[in-house]
């Protein structure tokens, strides 16, 4: 609890003061430190200020300022030795308030021994590497800004502290500009880490260290993690990290995520700056401006200063900083204050000021005196190798041929049709394994189990429909281990440059490509992805074609369909169904665009240099994925197999299989839409898994499987007589739908509503629930008139 939470005469044990530097040193002069006993004495008449006793005098504090003190009161105290066992401390202790105040002392050096840190850094710096070396935890790390796209928290003990990591994503600065900027500058501000580690990219330090620059403006406790220190040493380059330190008022960690190199020295010395480190490790600087800027920079924190509320929240010196750069959301704070037009006076006095002596306006200065601080200290402790003559690396090789004008997109789609092909041809020998066992199961549970409703559920409910759905794991696998390996290598970044002219003549970005590629795991994290796409008018459109790119829930679907109809060619089927999804995706962009209207942004994006991926980080996404897979498959899956099972089974009849799944409740939802799905070949079993799939598309294949239970039965003895290479299932379907229509089913999918998840992740990022009603009615259109398209022209070709 906090301080300001306190009734009058209630006693509490100080656990920390949080807060910003000025006002959090201010606090603990006057006694208000870690361990000590703290009294209310009383409230003022309107609750505030407060008057407070601590080490034998008295203090008043607002309540406000009360509220960034974290204590332990009585009664926690006395909650926790109910409730735990704390005997030992009553030793020596006869009265009861002694015991308490024992308890307290010890809860509060508890409370004090948890740290958040904040991990904050530019893309590609290797920043959600280290959440992982020290917490343990299993994130994502691709080699392209947009992989973190929200707060990740992990958890690490370590020399009895308890650190609570946030991993926040990837930014250049923490201007108003973009969503993920906004996000971490709130974040920041809000939450207030106890200890924020910047991420800092040692082979690329000037363009990392303008973030720097932006934090100590903050006046926030920080380490520096120096992170891909290995590559620096390398290159054969130099840096002076004790001068480096010095010049920053930070302390200077090297580190190597990958490996683990320096890790154990980064958390020693957060602890350090956590108990409060001495000058020597850490010093408040300001950052020089120059001279002119200064004066104006002045002017404003002194007139925001009068407002004394604020200090709590922010650094004076930040803010006017950012109120000097037309910072949007600053000045919405500004416009809280009761001189704030005093303050806006002040600030369009000293822009026509700085303009006629700079000859540039306010916000373009400060960048550029920022880049003058960097490069003033990077010119004392950084030293290039004594070989000036560029030097042609690994990557500028690599560069020349995959981003090549005439080769870029022939190897895009050749990696592509690879993927593709491994899919199916090293999948399809465990797809065939699990299969087999899977109608081994079957077959040895209606054996042992008595005929009856509960061996029907569990024969062609529940093993035939969760069955026929893993038997797709090792192309789920195999399709995450392809696209692993493309983004932790840096591959994905080139084909986003590649595309960007396409992009943008569509009214895009190319950064919409990244959550596009992204969509072929899944949709949802995609969508989430757009965030980092500054232009609203590209984020808007990236969200409602996003729907069209071919998930990991499809993929079941499309080899088994790909594979039963397609045989001898499933591959390039597959890459078909996937380029459709990208080509319909380009045009219905190009219809969005008719109704965003916005500004677009310039395309900045980063090349980061391609980086051998570690087996270990590939082996842990891919399993990450499958694992989500199967616990799919033990939650929506089952569940969902055994809904379809039951609306199959009942009301019971006596007339036949294929009578009783006609007039079965499923057999009547079936026919009740087929006539709108009639004019695309499919029968009411398949327009039964089209309704399912709405929930998830991996039920798609579960309600086949369980729709075609019978059939499968039939057909599994004499497709294996025949040495066929089918599962039962594909082999059941051959012999129940045409191959036009199982290609119109196929784009059907494809371009159908978006699954649930997906239809929300929509409505969150838009923030509005018409578009999301919106984009999933399109969705509906298009795929009805391109399986229609697809079912003729199939039938006139064959």
């Amino acid at each position: 609890m906090f301080l300001s939470e306190l009734k009058t005469g209630e006693k509490a044990v100080i656990v920390r003061v949080n807060g910003h530097g000025s006002f959090r040193k201010r606090l603990i002069e006057m006694g208000f430190i870690q361990g000590k006993k703290v009294t209310v004495v009383l409230n003022a008449p309107l609750k505030d200020p407060i008057e407070y006793e601590i080490l034998g005098y008295k203090v008043s504090l607002r309540r406000e300022e009360a509220g960034r003190i974290e204590v332990i009161s009585r009664e926690e105290a006395r909650s926790a030795w109910e409730g735990e066992d704390l005997a030992p401390l009553a030793e020596g202790f006869e009265d009861e308030e002694e015991r308490l105040d024992a308890v307290m002392e010890r809860l509060a050096r508890e409370r004090n021994h948890v740290i958040r840190v904040a991990l904050v850094g530019n893309p590609n710096c290797g920043k959600t590497s280290l959440f992982n070396a020290a917490s343990g935890a299993h994130e994502h790390v691709g080699n392209y800004s947009g992989v973190t796209v929200d707060a990740k928290e992990g958890k690490l003990e370590y020399k009895g502290y308890k650190f609570i990591l946030v991993d926040l994503p990837g930014t250049y600065s923490l201007s108003a500009y973009s969503p993920e900027e906004l996000y971490v500058r709130k974040n920041l501000i809000d939450a207030l880490p106890d200890v924020v580690v910047n991420v800092v990219d040692a082979s690329n330090l000037e363009r990392n260290l303008y973030l720097t620059t932006q934090i100590i403006d903050m006046n926030l406790r920080v380490v520096m993690a120096l992170n891909m220190f290995d590559e620096l040493r390398s290159s054969g380059d130099t840096l002076d990290i004790k001068q480096l330190s010095w010049l920053l008022g930070i302390p200077v960690c090297p580190t190597v995520s990958r490996t683990g190199e320096g890790v154990d020295e980064l958390f020693d010395t957060i602890i350090k700056i956590y108990e409060g480190a001495s000058p020597r490790l850490a010093r408040h600087i300001h950052i020089n401006h120059g001279a002119e800027l200064e004066k104006s920079i002045d002017r404003i924190k002194l007139l925001i200063q009068e407002n004394p509320a604020i200090r709590n929240r922010y650094s004076t010196r930040y803010l006017a900083i950012k109120y000097l750069e037309n910072d949007k959301d600053v000045e919405r704070v500004v416009d809280t204050l009761a001189n704030r037009e005093a303050i806006a006076a002040a600030r369009a006095e000293e822009e026509a000021r700085v303009e006629s002596l700079l000859g540039d306006n306010t916000e373009n200065a400060i960048v550029d005196a920022k880049y003058a601080f960097i490069q003033g200290a990077l010119a004392e402790t950084y030293r290039r190798h004594q070989d000036i003559r560029p030097r042609r690396t690994v990557t500028d090789r690599i560069d020349a041929v995959v981003t090549n004008k005439w080769l870029a997109f022939p190897i895009f789609l050749l990696l592509l049709y690879i993927v593709f092909y491994a899919t199916f041809t090293l999948g399809n020998y465990p797809m065939d394994w699990i299969d087999w066992l899977v109608g081994k199961f079957g077959g040895a549970v209606g054996t042992l189990m008595n005929d009856g409703w509960l061996k029907d559920l569990m024969v062609d409910g529940v093993i035939a429909g969760v069955g026929s759905v893993l038997v797709f794991l090792p192309n789920i696998l195999i399709l995450y281990f392809f696209i692993s390996l493309m983004e932790d290598s840096g591959y994905m970044a080139r084909a986003a440059f590649i595309v960007d002219k396409l992009m943008h003549r569509i009214g895009l970005h190319g950064k919409s490509f990244i959550p596009m590629v992204m969509g072929f795991g899944c949709n949802v994290p995609a969508i989430m992805a757009t965030r980092t796409i500054e232009s609203r008018k590209s984020r808007l459109i990236t969200i409602a074609i996003l729907p069209f790119m071919s998930c990991a829930g499809r993929l079941p679907i499309f080899v088994l369909l790909a594979g039963a109809f397609f045989p001898h060619h499933a591959p390039l089927a597959l890459l078909g169904i996937y380029l459709l999804g990208i080509v319909l995706a380009i045009i219905s962009a190009l219809v969005f665009a008719k109704f965003v209207k916005d500004d677009d942004l310039p395309f900045v994006m980063e090349l980061p240099p391609y980086r051998v991926p570690t087996g270990k980080a590939i082996g842990r996404h891919t399993w990450e994925k499958g694992r989500q897979y199967l616990q799919k498959m033990a939650t929506t899956i089952l569940i969902g197999s055994v809904i379809i099972w039951c609306l199959g089974y009942f009301p019971r009849s006596d007339k036949g299989v294929v009578w009783q799944q006609e007039h079965s409740y499923i057999g009547q939802v079936g026919k009740a839409v087929a006539p709108a799905l009639d004019p695309l070949g499919f029968d009411w079993k398949m327009d039964i898994g089209l309704l399912t799939g709405v929930v998830a598309k991996e039920l798609v294949v579960s309600t086949l499987g369980v729709m075609y239970a019978p059939e499968t039965a039939e057909t599994a003895e004499s497709s294996a007589g025949n040495g066929d290479n089918d599962t039962a299932l594909q082999a059941a379907l051959v012999e129940s739908i045409t191959l036009p229509a199982a290609v119109a089913f196929m784009v059907f999918v494809l371009l159908y509503f978006p699954c649930i998840a997906t239809f929300v992740a929509i409505k969150n990022e838009t923030g509005k629930w018409s578009w999301a009603i919106a984009v999933c009615a399109y969705t509906m259109v298009v795929a009805w008139i391109f399986a229609f398209l697809a079912f003729r022209l199939t039938a006139f070709l064959i």
